[in-house]
C-alpha cells in the first residue's frame, strides 16, 4: 500500500507539475504571488463523509488547485459587499452579502504548482500565480488609497441537514471571517453602530484553516474599502 501510494504521489506530481508548472510565458514573468493549500486525505466533517473516501492523490490535487484558484480570485479581484450590521434590540438580523468582482477558474494557465508534499495524511501544495498586467493593476488598487487592513477568524456551521460539499463549507467559513473583519473595522471607526455598510473586501494572503470544536475555522487577513455607511438615524 505504501509503495502504491508513493507511486501515485510521483505520478500526481509529474502530471500536475507538467500541466501547472513553470516553463510557459507566465514562468518568465517577475510579478508573482504565492500560497500554500492543505487537503486532508481522510476528511470527515460535521458527520458527513465525502463520496470519495479516502481521497486519491489526483482528487486531492484537483481540490488543492480549486481552492488555490478561489484564494487568488479573492486576493486579486475580491468581493463587493453589502452588510446589514444587525441589532437585537431592534430585531434586525445581521446579514452579509458577498459578490465576487472577478473569478479565476480551475485550470487557469497562470496558476502554477511549484512544490507538493504528503505529510500526516495531508497533501500540501505550493502554488504561484503569475500576474498579467491587468491583474497587477487590480492588486495594486488593493494596496493603495483608502484601504484598511483587517483580520478575523470565521467559522463554518457544525451541523448540516444536507452536506453542501467541501468547498462550499470552506467558503462559508471564509465568508464568516470576512463578516467578522468588516464588523471589527466598523466598531473601531464608528462612534455609534451603523445600520448598513457597503464596499469591497479582498484577501491579503492565503487564509489558514483548522478544525475547532468539530467545525472548520479559518483565520484570514483582509484589505477593506468601505464606500458607504448608513446610520440608524437615517431611518
Amino acid at each position: 500500500m505504501l509503495r502504491q501510494g508513493f507511486i501515485s504521489f510521483c505520478l500526481f506530481f509529474s502530471v500536475f507539475f507538467t500541466i501547472y508548472g513553470q516553463g510557459s510565458e507566465y514562468g518568465q514573468h517577475s510579478f508573482v504571488i504565492r500560497g500554500e493549500v492543505y487537503v486532508d486525505l481522510e476528511q470527515i466533517y460535521a458527520g458527513h463523509v465525502d463520496e470519495e473516501y479516502p481521497l486519491s492523490i489526483t482528487s486531492a490535487g484537483q481540490r488543492a488547485l480549486e481552492e488555490a484558484a478561489l484564494f487568488y480570485s479573492a486576493m486579486i479581484h475580491g468581493w463587493s459587499f453589502s452588510y446589514e450590521i444587525g441589532e437585537r434590540a431592534r430585531k434586525i438580523d445581521e446579514l452579509l452579502e458577498l459578490e465576487p468582482v472577478g473569478i479565476i477558474k480551475f485550470g487557469d494557465p497562470a496558476l502554477k504548482v511549484t512544490d507538493t508534499e504528503i505529510k500526516n495524511m495531508q497533501l500540501r501544495v505550493w502554488t504561484d500565480y503569475h500576474l498579467s498586467e491587468a491583474a497587477q493593476k487590480r492588486l495594486q488598487v488593493w494596496r493603495t488609497g483608502m484601504i484598511r487592513n483587517a483580520q478575523a477568524t470565521g467559522y463554518a456551521p457544525d451541523f448540516f441537514k444536507e452536506y453542501p460539499g467541501w468547498i462550499a463549507v470552506k467558503k462559508l467559513a471564509l465568508e464568516d471571517s470576512a463578516r467578522a473583519a468588516i464588523r471589527t473595522v466598523l466598531r473601531g471607526s464608528e462612534r455609534n453602530r451603523p445600520k448598513h455598510a457597503t464596499g469591497f473586501i479582498s484577501l491579503a494572503a492565503f487564509p489558514r484553516y483548522y478544525i475547532d470544536g468539530g467545525r472548520w475555522a479559518v483565520f484570514a487577513k483582509f484589505r477593506l474599502q468601505i464606500t458607504e455607511i448608513i446610520p440608524f438615524a437615517a431611518y
